[in-house]
């Protein structure tokens, strides 16, 4: 002693991770190291395949071994995180787009986002995670489609105007509800994380989350620590209320969120606006969760003949581009 962090590091890249059966090294999961040569102690973070205590206790016996028998520190202090699932490529950027309450258009605006975004070049998947009430099939026109699989259980998303799409209406016959407990929602999340054959070189995966603050926001974090959240709202004060909330419950999860859609901000009628669902809903959320108003989206029908999806030259498909820009922005920064 004393050893640098390079050298520390070097010394435990070898470790074998128990939950992937890979070296530290090959997973890239050495996130940080530190040495407090006053208190001889050494602290690690570290990205582990399968974040258990049962893992999590072998993994930090294997590297004390190496930082206390070896290398003579005194104390070794090793703190986990969730590593992303291999399915998802390590470019991808991943959004979770949540709401307080259900019927403010947050699937309609995830889908238009992922739409605005393919236009501007981007490779985008959707997961749609509003088990319940999925209907992100119904949105692209895609109907009485199975996904397929492969002989060892992983399935292939449905890919239709650029982009890959899961959801579990593909696993429902069609008219019929799902009808399943909490433990279920984990599962089938889990299926389309970490068990579809997503493209490696996707440069965004958009969640539509389910209303509310309940177990398919908690199982994404899990699952996907690195995802950010998108919280959309409208102007009425029931739904901004609520989407406080899911802002503070994602803060708590430490997910960060980037911004605030206000959907349905107003209808205009020969230039007149007209605020059917009140105003300040959106801003006050902003406000609230100290997060910018990225969009605040107008009531419309597109014009293109599509009961949802607003073309890229109609005004509502320009403001989504400029919603695009603005997210494939922050991600950059």
């Amino acid at each position: 002693m004393p050893y640098t962090v390079d050298e520390i590091r070097k010394k435990i890249e070898n470790v074998i991770d128990p939950s992937t059966g890979e070296s530290l090294k090959a997973n890239d999961a050495i996130k940080h190291v530190g040495v407090d040569e006053e208190q001889s102690s050494v602290v690690c973070l570290i990205e582990i395949g399968v974040k258990n205590n049962e893992f999590s206790s072998q993994l930090t016996r294997n590297i004390a071994k190496i930082v206390k028998l070896e290398l003579g520190y005194k104390s070794l202090v090793v703190d986990y995180e969730q590593a992303r699932p291999k399915t998802m490529g390590k470019k991808m950027h991943i959004l979770a787009i949540a709401s307080g309450k259900g019927g403010v258009g947050k699937s309609t605006v995830t889908a238009n986002l992922a739409l605005a975004m393919t236009s501007m070049g981007k490779k985008v998947g959707i997961i749609d995670a509003d088990i319940y009430g999925s209907n992100m099939p119904k949105i692209f026109d895609i109907e009485n489609e199975e996904l397929s699989g492969t002989e060892d259980g992983k399935i292939y998303p449905f890919k239709t105007r650029g982009l890959e799409i899961v959801s579990a209406e593909f696993m429902t016959e069609s008219g019929k509800a799902l009808m399943w407990r909490g433990p279920m929602l984990g599962k089938i999340l889990k299926i389309f994380v970490s068990d579809t054959i997503w493209d490696q070189d996707l440069d965004f995966m958009l969640i539509d989350l389910p209303p509310g603050t309940g177990d398919v926001a908690m199982d994404v974090k899990n699952l996907i620590p690195d995802a950010k959240v998108l919280i959309v709202t409208t102007p009425h004060v029931s739904a901004s209320h609520i989407a406080i909330k899911a802002g503070f419950a994602a803060a708590e999860l430490k997910q960060e969120v980037i911004g605030v859609i206000e959907n349905m901000s107003f209808l205009e009628i020969n230039d007149e606006k007209h605020y059917v669902f009140g105003q300040g809903g959106g801003a006050l959320v902003s406000e609230k969760l100290q997060v910018p108003l990225l969009s605040t989206i107008p009531i419309g029908q597109p014009t293109s003949g599509h009961h949802s999806l607003f073309a890229d030259t109609e005004l509502i498909g320009i403001m989504y581009l400029n919603l695009a820009r603005k997210i494939i922005k922050s991600f950059s920064s």
